[in-house]
C-alpha cells in the first residue's frame, strides 16, 4: 500500500483555490508587480499600467478581499501596498518557476 497523503481540510483547500484565482488574471498580477517595490496611489497605478482608475480600482478591491494588497489612508489618498511578505514571496517564486 502507498502512503497517505496528508491533505488540507476541504475548506482550507478552497480558500487556496480562490486565491490561485486571483493570481491567474494578467492585469491583478501587473497590479501587483507595479506594487512589489512600492506603494502607489490608484492614479499612479492607473498610469503605469495604461488603464483607467475605475479598472484599477475594480482589481484592487479583489487584491484586497484576497488580502493580497493592504491599503492606508493619508488625508484623501489612498495607497495600495502588497499586504505582507508573503505576497513578495509567491511573486518571486512564481517568476522563478516560469524561469527555469
Amino acid at each position: 500500500m502507498g502512503k497517505k497523503c496528508n491533505l488540507p481540510d476541504e475548506n482550507e483547500m478552497a480558500d487556496l483555490a480562490e486565491l490561485f484565482k486571483v493570481f491567474g488574471d494578467s492585469t491583478r498580477i501587473r497590479i501587483l508587480f507595479v506594487l512589489y517595490d512600492d506603494e502607489h496611489s490608484v492614479g499612479e497605478i492607473a498610469e503605469a499600467l495604461g488603464m483607467t482608475t475605475s479598472a484599477v480600482s475594480h482589481q484592487l478591491k479583489i487584491l484586497k478581499s484576497s488580502k493580497l494588497v493592504a491599503s492606508r489612508r493619508e488625508g484623501k489618498q489612498i495607497f495600495y501596498h502588497l499586504a505582507d511578505q508573503h505576497v513578495h514571496t509567491i511573486i518571486q517564486v512564481g517568476q522563478e518557476h516560469i524561469e527555469e
